[in-house]
């Protein structure tokens, strides 16, 4: 996917320059229709780019001055000039790269039990072919070679008999299944997870980022003192300006829609599943949800039946004070993503259950559970708490896949039998995940599950036909129908039959090439 030259600008002139010598900070020069080398942002130009290969998604992507492009991707109507940011082995495809091949190259459980079969079916082959040998040298009909016979029958058991087809029946299906996969946006970075996904029986999901878009707005600001309202709003975005969670950008970003001037700030700390605080202008601010203020002796009833009315409508209430003083109640709304219905209707439909953990506040979880026809609901938890809900889910019902993409979801990402991480989440979301699903929609999951269980019915099938060749095949080799009809099997046309079965196997696993995704993205 990666070109092996790009056009390199070098004091405003184009020029062609070897992938592997180009360095983080020179300027490419993308031209429509090419393939963008490196990961980069955008300095200049505007165009669309075909980003198919990551996310799996085929409608072509806006980019334009400060917009990040991803090696590999295709560029389409536009030029663009970009600033390399990462080369070599740091890049995206470098890494999906990596994670590919060690989902290759990994066992799953249904491996195990083929090896421990191997295992005694060898020595049974040997001692088979011992008998063969030695009862057609005993009871070979005269005037045949009696030695010759033995001899020929031996050698067609243990060629017929070969166990090849068994061998690749897993490893080949694993190989395509994870490959189709990379090209859906679909990274199984744990071979078992492949396995394990089909049997699962809850999907829990995360809100923010997963269900929801992830890119909050900020819908409502209430204050003690009304006269007070700009300087609260500047004092709380140069607080969450800190932050990387998404509610706390749609703060900075409503303030600077009002123009205000965001002070500096000192002493930041932010305080995981709780809130944030920092000192502005020699004042203590401190940000978070409603359990945030109680741990802080902080009074919120001013606002609590108006918090309680922002709950119900889906809206995530924040409080904000100052010096140890309520000074205002935040309420933001994160939109659903047009894909979280249809992702949660189909997961419906397969008779699995659906369960949202969050850290936000009841009534928000309630009123997004109801819109989406979430069965199982677990709200203002911590992170531990998520990592609690999943083990009392995995007792009521069994096996859970956990899908979140934030921080503070990785415990949970770790403790379920598979986490699944969304792709546009944090770097630590992803290496504590299973999977990853590049698109960052949920429909993600139904494709992973349904890809699942297609490679382990193409393993299945492989193996039951490998195994059953050699069942039906070895008495034909030992010459079962000769006192029939004649019969006899011979070691030549023996090495053919076990050739085409080792094809079969290696063809049937590459019709996972096929398969189809049953959930575009939308």
């Amino acid at each position: 996917l990666q070109p092996n030259s790009a056009r390199v600008l070098v004091n405003g002139k184009a020029l062609d320059k070897p992938v592997a010598e180009i360095r983080i900070g020179e300027v490419l020069e993308i031209r429509p229709g090419e393939r963008i080398a490196l990961d980069g942002l955008v300095l200049d130009g505007q165009s669309f780019v075909d980003e198919s290969m990551l996310t799996g998604e085929p409608i072509p992507v806006e980019k334009a001055q400060n917009a990040q492009v991803i090696g590999g991707t295709v560029n389409q109507t536009g030029s663009l000039q970009i600033k390399v940011q990462q080369v070599g082995a740091n890049t995206v495809l470098a890494h999906i790269i990596r994670l590919v091949e060690q989902a290759q190259g990994s066992k799953l459980p249904i491996q195990g039990l083929v090896d421990r079969i191997t295992l005694w079916f060898v020595p049974a082959v040997m001692v088979a072919a011992l008998l063969t040998f030695i009862t057609w040298l005993i009871f070979a009909p005269a005037p045949a070679p009696a030695l010759s016979l033995a001899l020929v029958n031996a050698v067609a058991v243990l060629i017929i008999a070969c166990p090849c087809a068994m061998g690749l029946a897993t490893p080949t299906s694993i190989m395509v299944g994870t490959g189709r996969a990379a090209q859906l946006g679909i990274l199984f970075r744990q071979g078992q997870a492949l396995q394990n996904l089909k049997d699962v029986q809850v999907i829990a999901v995360d809100k923010t980022g997963t269900l929801t878009e992830g890119k909050p707005q900020l819908t409502d600001f209430a204050v003690t003192d009304t006269q007070q309202e700009d300087r609260v709003l500047a004092v709380v975005a140069a607080v969450e300006q800190q932050s990387e969670h998404p509610i706390a950008q749609a703060i900075v970003n409503a303030a600077l829609e009002r123009q205000l001037q965001i002070p500096s700030i000192s002493e930041f700390q932010s305080i995981t599943g709780m809130g944030v605080q920092a000192m502005v202008d020699g004042q203590n601010i401190q940000i978070g949800a409603d359990r945030f203020m109680n741990s802080l002796n902080i009074n919120t009833d001013e606002f609590s039946e108006h918090a309680q009315q922002l709950g119900e409508q889906g809206k995530s209430p924040l409080y904000a004070a100052v010096d140890g003083r309520l000074a205002a109640m935040l309420a933001v709304s994160d939109p659903i993503k047009t894909s979280s219905k249809a992702a949660v209707d189909h997961l419906h439909a397969q008779g699995l259950k659906v369960a949202m953990i969050t850290g936000d506040n009841q009534h928000t979880a309630n009123a997004i559970a109801k819109q989406l026809g979430i069965d199982h609901v677990v709200a203002q938890v911590m992170p531990e708490g998520k990592v609690e809900a999943v083990k009392q889910l995995q007792e009521q019902y069994g096996r859970v896949a956990y899908v979140g993409d934030g921080i503070n979801d990785a415990p949970a990402l770790a403790a379920a039998d598979v986490g699944i991480a969304i792709g546009t989440g944090t770097d630590i979301a992803m290496d504590a995940a299973d999977v990853v699903l590049m698109s960052g929609h949920l429909t993600g999951v139904i494709n992973a599950l349904a890809l699942s269980k297609a490679t382990l019915r193409n393993i299945s099938q492989n193996l039951f036909w490998a195994f059953a060749y050699n069942i039906a095949l070895i008495p034909v080799a030992a010459g079962i129908l000769y006192p029939f009809n004649g019969t006899l099997l011979s070691p030549v046309l023996a090495a053919t039959a076990m050739a085409l079965s080792s094809v079969f196997v290696v063809t049937n696993a590459l019709r996972l090439r096929s398969f189809k995704a049953p959930l575009a993205a939308l």
